[in-house]
């Protein structure tokens, strides 16, 4: 078997900076790169395999015709999605739905539960996340009266934090922020406000009905906050993922797992079974690949589907 390495996919957004390729090495032709998508099969980014036997397939062609190396996983579609974000300005305020809302409104698509690592942020940083509207009809009185202060809840972030978003949770990304995002297989938001920002000519689509019916009310933080992951690594679990922060200094070995594993190196270099490894680098390891050494000074997030 072998280790799956990744070539992302850029995508340039309104609100993106160029962090990406400055702090973590990534190169492209593209101005303002918002998002790599570090390990994706979605259709509107499907990366493709950069070694082995297997190079040049998309990971889509690689999981739908060589499933055994992904373990025991029901998902006919790759499950995950990792991606890294670079904010330079703010992000639309938004929400996802549910894979049942989805599955009815978006041509059977799954819905969009994700969670983030903050990689890096700028001093006093805040994310959007949750509202203060205390009922459906106050919701939508709000965002019909724009009261976008009273609104949204701001609160403030550092380096290490983690969150889970969970569908009808009201979020956005602030400026000077970058964080590594793991998410279902799904590319579904509904913006809400969108700053009267201008691309192209003209403000982009909201999607205000869609959001009322899907934004949870009341919001209750406890579900969205998890500890600092710099400060107290551990392992986080939800009905789609496990995602976990794992620090190497030397030598050590990452044990044996029955289902497929996502890897992203977020700091540092060295070797991982003997291949060079360095920070930006994305990777999966197969279901069943035994005992990996690892050598050097490594930071990786990674994850695994929950089945």
């Amino acid at each position: 078997m072998e280790l799956f390495f990744l070539e992302p996919i850029f995508k340039e957004m309104p609100w993106g900076g160029n962090n990406l390729e400055t702090k973590f090495g990534f190169e492209s032709d593209l101005k303002n790169i918002g998002e790599a998508w570090c390990i994706s099969a979605h259709e509107n980014g499907d990366c493709l395999i950069k070694n082995g036997q297997f190079k040049g397939y998309k990971l889509s062609e690689l999981y739908k015709e060589h499933k055994y190396l992904f373990g025991d996983i029901k998902s006919e579609k790759f499950p995950l999605l990792i991606k890294m974000i670079d904010a330079k300005e703010d992000l639309s305020i938004q929400v996802h739905p549910d894979d049942d809302y989805a599955r009815k409104n978006e041509n059977n698509s799954l819905g969009k539960t994700e969670c983030w690592y903050i990689l890096d942020c700028k001093e006093n940083a805040e994310i959007v996340i949750g509202h203060n509207a205390k009922t459906k009809a106050e919701l939508k009185s709000m965002i019909d009266e724009q009261k976008w202060d009273d609104l949204i809840n701001v609160i403030p972030i550092k380096k290490g934090d983690f969150f889970q978003i969970n569908p009808g949770i009201v979020h956005a990304i602030k400026g000077g922020t970058m964080i590594l995002e793991t998410q279902q297989n799904s590319d579904i938001t509904y913006r809400i406000y969108d700053y009267g920002r201008i691309v192209n000519g003209k403000t982009r689509e909201l999607h205000i009905e869609k959001s009322l019916d899907v934004i949870k009310t009341p919001f209750e933080m406890d579900e969205c906050k998890i500890e600092n992951f710099n400060e107290d690594p551990g392992i986080y679990s939800c009905d789609y993922y496990d995602v976990w922060h794992v620090i190497f200094d030397g030598s050590s070995t990452l044990g044996n797992m029955d289902i497929f594993t996502n890897a992203t190196v977020v700091n540092g270099e060295g070797f991982v079974d003997d291949l060079p490894v360095k920070k930006g680098d994305s990777f999966i390891i197969p279901a069943n690949f035994g005992d990996i050494k690892i050598k050097g000074n490594l930071e990786f997030i990674c994850s695994n589907p929950h089945e």
